[in-house]
């Protein structure tokens, strides 16, 4: 297959996990909440094992360990921060009730965002070589499963029919693959390269303030076993990829 053939493919999956929260209409609300977390810390460890031992190591090589890599890797953790400071977007992991119906309408709009600058460093991992992309498809899609099963909740709590807030949620979704086909065509024109570390910068953040604080809430030794482990497990499994399919 060809490298447009692939981001068209793995776009159109990453929307599909959008119906993740399908899974809510079947599962008991004990059994969604005693997964939900130990995934989010699975998340975490996946998203910094990415970006520790392929996004950085493959921008060093593209980019020959320049200042501008380190720079594209702080810009990416800064517009994930603006994010949330300006636009009060935070990605929820919580199925509480929404109390104010236009908030439902910021989560779409946040993950639209979220989902197109996702498939835009995606779509670039792919043009640097296919393992690198699968890689980075998997650390992102680890982290939509916890995601969409939290935003569904919130959609549907907060008055959405839980099939509208099903077809809506994979809308939203959509704009991963429109990043990733804007990723392809703009590198014609432009070296994508920047997205790489740009996108570890991305993973760090959403990592390190969204993911892990909500798995350092309990003070039960026993579930906070469970969360550590699953967070190391995201690790080890970014790495024990790393080390059986090299980049090079």
């Amino acid at each position: 297959m060809t490298t447009l053939l692939w981001i068209i493919l793995f776009g159109f999956l990453m929307s599909c996990i959008a119906l993740v929260g399908s899974v809510t209409l079947v599962l008991k609300q004990q059994t969604l909440d005693r997964i939900l977390l130990p995934l989010v810390a699975f998340a975490a460890g996946s998203l910094i094992g990415g970006a520790s031992f392929h996004m950085i190591p493959a921008a060093v090589e593209a980019m020959d360990n320049a200042l501008a890599l380190y720079i594209w890797l702080v810009a990416g953790f800064i517009l994930f921060l603006a994010l949330e400071q300006f636009l009060n977007w935070h990605h929820s992991h919580s199925q509480a009730p929404s109390e104010r119906q236009p908030l439902t309408y910021l989560i779409l709009i946040a993950d639209a965002v979220h989902n197109f600058i996702g498939g835009l460093f995606v779509g670039a991992s792919f043009l640097i070589n296919f393992r690198l992309g699968l890689v980075a498809w998997l650390a992102a899609a680890a982290h939509e499963v916890p995601q969409e099963l939290g935003d569904f909740g919130v959609l549907v709590h907060g008055g959405w029919s839980k099939s509208t807030a099903l077809v809506y949620n994979f809308v939203s979704a959509l704009t991963f693959l429109a990043g990733g086909l804007v990723a392809y065509f703009a590198s014609a024109r432009i070296d994508v390269v920047f997205l790489i570390p740009f996108a570890a910068g991305n993973f760090l953040y959403i990592a390190a303030a969204d993911l892990i604080p909500e798995i350092k809430k309990s003070h039960d030794i026993r579930t906070n076993a469970l969360h550590f482990a699953a967070f190391v497990l995201g690790v080890l499994l970014l790495l024990v990829l790393r080390l059986v399919f090299p980049h090079s």
